[in-house]
Parts: C-alpha cells; structure tokens; sequence
C-alpha cells in the first residue's frame, strides 16, 4: 500500500488569514509609531501610542474576520438547509442532479447514476454538499478559528516595529521602523508559501504582500 500523501489544504483557512493579519499588523503599528515620532511627541508617548494600536488593532481584525467569515458559515447553512429540503421532498431529482454532475466530470451515465446511487445511500447531504455546493469539512468556514488567527498575527506582526522603536532612539527611529517595514512584509509572503508547502507559492507569496506598500493596509 503506497503511503498516504499530506496534503495542505486545511491550512488555506488560517493561513491566509495569519498573513494577512501579520502584514496588516506591521504595516499599522508602524505607520502609527512614524506619525507619531512625527509629531516629535516623547519616546514613552510613542510607546503609548504603538501598545494602544496594538491592542485596538488585534480586536478590530478579529471582529472583522469574525464577522466575515460568520457571513460565509451562513450561507454555507443556508445552502445546506436548502438541499436537506430537496432531500427531504425530491430524492429522486437530487439523485438525477448528482448523476448530472458525475457525468460532467466524466462518467457515462450508467456509472454516473450508480455512484450517485451508492454515495446517497451513505450519506446523501454529505454528498450532495461536496460534490454540488463544493462544502466540505476540510474547508468549512470556521469564524473563531480566523478571528484568533488573525488577531494573534496582527499581534505578531505589529510586535516587530514596536520593539524596534523600544531600542531605538528618538532620533534614529524613522529610519530602523521604515527598515523594518520594508524587509518584514516579504518575510511573511515567503513564510505563508513555505507553511503551504507550495515551492510556487514561496516565490510568488510576497506579491499580494508588496501590493501593500502601495495600497496602504487591509483592515
């Protein structure tokens, strides 16, 4: 028996939003640190200011990837409920209409309406959700797994400039948070592609991550 292969795919969930939340972290806490540095404000003002982003900006991330997420949950169970009815009061058309979808994918008829048949007998809404809604358990929308993924990397994202501006001083502070601007945000497309596993996505993670420079954050 060949060895089982280890796929990725439930990574994508809380990997896109850890990313995401890294990059918006850095990019906000240390755009907020120069504003401040600035306004020529002390360096314990620039601290104040820097743990407050951090904080407001982990809660807004999460409730937003909450929120978001929460929404897609919906309509998965929306759609979900839709078919448990058809189910409940058209088994044989779902059956006609899964056997449509095998055939499409390349099975003759005869074959099509056999495995629509045999899979329905198992479990027909676990069927009908993955082979027509696309809804699987692996890539279920899971709102409270992406709203802590996404504060956690806000946090850890933001944590970066902010202990630079700790060491460094007054003066020299502009300078070492741009620096770390700019060499953090493709750290973290080519950590997301590796944590993927995706030699692919390793080389083309900091596209979506450079993008910001110029867009400013996505909160």
């Amino acid at each position: 028996m060949p060895p089982k292969e280890q796929h990725h795919t439930q990574r994508t969930g809380w990997l896109r939003t850890s990313v995401l939340g890294a990059n918006d972290g850095v990019m906000s806490i240390a755009s907020l640190l120069l504003g401040v540095a600035a306004a020529h404000a002390a360096h314990s003002g620039i601290m104040i200011a820097g743990l407050s982003g951090l904080v407001a900006g982990a809660m807004a991330m999460a409730a937003g990837e909450y929120v978001s997420v929460s929404s897609q949950a919906d309509t998965e169970k929306a759609d979900l409920a839709l078919e448990r009815k058809g189910l409940e009061t058209n088994e044989s058309f779902e059956r006609e209409e899964l056997a449509a979808i095998y055939v499409k994918r390349g099975l003759d008829l005869r074959l099509a309406k056999e495995v629509a048949e045999q899979l329905m007998a198992q479990d027909a809404l676990a069927a009908h959700a993955r082979d027509e809604l696309g809804i699987t358990d692996t890539l279920a929308a899971r709102p409270f797994q992406a709203a802590l993924a996404s504060a956690i990397s806000f946090v850890v994202g933001g944590v970066v400039p902010l202990l630079t501006a700790v060491v460094a001083p007054v003066a020299a502070l502009p300078f070492l948070v741009g620096g770390t601007v700019a060499c953090f945000p493709p750290g973290a497309g080519w950590v997301g592609g590796a944590r993927g596993r995706r030699e692919r996505d390793r080389r083309r993670g900091t596209r979506p991550i450079l993008g910001s420079f110029g867009n400013g954050t996505d909160g």
